[in-house]
Formats: C-alpha cells, structure tokens, sequence
C-alpha cells in the first residue's frame, strides 16, 4: 500500500488514464473491424479519413507505437483502394 498522498493520487490519476486507454484503443480496433467488413467502394472510403485519425491519435498519445499505427494505415488504405 501506498504511504504517501500523491504515492495515492498517482494510483488513482494512473487508473483513470488506464481506463480512457483502453476504451481508445478498444473503439479504434472495433473500427478497424467494421472498414475491414465493408465490402462497398464508397463507404470504406468514406470511413477511412475517421479511422486513420483515430490510429494517429493513438499513436500520438503513445497508446500504441507510431510504427504499428503507419503499418494499419498502409494496410487498411491499401484494403480499401483493392475494392
């Protein structure tokens, strides 16, 4: 246990920022998924701008790593360019 009070503040900010974390990192993936699905030209172009923001966000925010974020963005781009 903690013996200090910002030993406590820390825990407490570190949970809260572990939480908005993962809700990022859970949402951004769950809309990879559905670009992933779509199987119309014009709505994965559509959906793609919103999804490559989400991922530089991350990455931006170091949720995820700046590589892993350019290898989705090659990839999915690449996805919705071959429909």
């Amino acid at each position: 246990m903690a013996n200090h009070k910002s030993a406590l503040k820390r825990i407490r900010s570190n949970d809260k920022k572990r939480l908005r974390n993962r809700f990022q990192h859970k949402t951004t993936r769950n809309a990879l998924k559905r670009l992933r699905e779509l199987t119309d030209k014009k709505e994965a172009a559509a959906a793609l701008p919103g999804v490559i923001s989400m991922l530089d966000k991350l990455a931006k925010k170091n949720i995820i790593h700046a590589n892993k974020a350019a290898n989705l963005k090659s990839k999915i781009t690449k996805h919705v360019s071959a429909l």
